[in-house]
């Protein structure tokens, strides 16, 4: 009899799975199936695949009657049930984004965490409500199915009080209003395996750049976050597919006050109409961008490379120095291009780059003689996710 654990990542428009099954013997996940519902609220589509990425069977999804998360979910846990049919699920471990002041490890979630988590909805309106709509689902359908949720937010809960900190009144600072970042899991991942990968990677000075469709750096001393590009929010730092980054709150000010914004549209404007798309006008997509030949493509690319290059420096600054640039995400792990135009605005630092490396997508990409080496590290938050939830349970 096989033991399952299973991974949920739920978004606003999709969830995301992958099942693993527990090799006791060497204490691992091995995962073994993936899939994906997207389209709620429209119209669902479930695609599930091994790992060797054959498509498995999905049920039949024009027989559903709603296309919301709770139809979705059903639609979800029915197939899994059969799959599971073969074994025991052990657990369900769960990315949530955010952990506020409180939760700075992974826990096991009954209905008081629920309700503690749910007080956080106004931190992270467009991501919290997703999360905890599945757990809440899968408390009614499975009460003694062990749930573990995994914040985003705690790998940063090692940055010093003065790097959380905003320059605004205590009783706000007290209130839960201050730096917290996200893409945690993911830069937790990486500086898990950097080891494995290169020792000497180990006990240094790192900045990993987590770039995709959300994009945030992190200063890592030691294996701990020092500073990162996300704040309060994970609106704040580098420009996004369609997020913004970092912005003067003037900006805001002036919108309310003369173009009668209220909360609803400023909200929409940052987080959907921004980023990428908002300065291409084409697409929030990098390799459309790259693809295309509008002078305004060049625009966008060129405004994201810059930012990261001077969130560089910043880092570097927090850091007192910098040994590695890890590069990981969508965009960090398949585009050559943008590494390169990276590396070469951070050659100031010392970095130079193996051009034919990065073109072949090595896995280090910096030159023999570069003071500050360059690597391409796939990251893994799912498998980072199971990890916690087997440790826990």
């Amino acid at each position: 009899m096989n033991s399952y654990l299973l991974v949920i990542n739920a978004g606003s428009s999709s969830i995301k799975f992958t099942v693993y099954t527990v090799d006791y013997l060497s204490e691992q996940q091995i995962a073994e199936a993936t899939g994906q519902i997207d389209g709620i609220n429209t119209q669902l589509n479930f695609v599930v695949k091994n790992v060797d990425g054959s498509l498995l069977s999905a049920p039949d999804q024009s027989a559903c009657g709603a296309h919301d998360h709770k139809a979705a979910i059903a639609l979800m846990m029915g197939w899994l049930q059969n799959y599971f049919a073969k074994g025991t699920l052990l657990a369900v471990g769960h990315r949530v984004v955010h952990g506020g002041q409180h939760y700075f490890a992974p826990v096991l979630i009954d209905k008081n965490v629920l309700i503690e988590l749910e007080k956080l909805i106004p931190l992270a309106p467009l991501h919290q409500p997703h999360n905890l709509a599945i757990i809440r689902e899968l408390l009614k359908m499975m009460p003694s199915l062990p749930q573990v949720a995994c914040f985003d937010t705690a790998y940063h809960h090692t940055q010093s009080a003065v790097a959380q900190c905003f320059a605004i009144p205590q009783e706000l600072t007290h209130e839960g209003i201050r730096r917290y970042g996200f893409h945690g899991l993911s830069y937790e991942y990486i500086v898990s395996i950097l080891p494995d990968l290169q020792p000497c990677l180990t006990k240094t000075k790192i900045i990993i750049a987590h770039l995709g469709n959300g994009a945030s750096l992190c200063a890592v001393d030691d294996g701990r976050s020092v500073a990162t590009t996300m704040g309060f929010s994970p609106l704040d730092g580098l420009v996004m597919g369609t997020r913004c980054g970092s912005i003067d709150p003037g900006v805001l000010l002036y919108l309310m006050a003369y173009h009668a914004m209220d909360v609803r549209a400023i909200e929409q404007l940052l987080y959907h109409e921004s980023g990428l798309l908002g300065v291409s006008g084409i697409s929030s997509d990098m390799r459309q961008l790259l693809a295309s030949r509008d002078p305004q493509a060049e625009e966008a690319i060129a405004l994201f490379v810059y930012r990261i290059g001077r969130e560089i420096g910043s880092l570097a600054a927090a850091l007192g120095g910098l040994d590695a640039l890890v590069f990981t995400g969508g965009i960090g792990e398949k585009s050559a291009v943008i590494r390169a135009r990276v590396c070469n605005q951070a050659a100031w630092l010392g970095l130079e780059l193996n051009a034919s490396a990065n073109e072949l997508g090595d896995t280090c990409i910096s030159t023999v003689a570069s003071k500050v080496s360059a690597w391409v590290v796939a990251t893994d938050e799912n498998q980072m996710i199971a990890r916690h939830t087997l440790d826990l349970i």
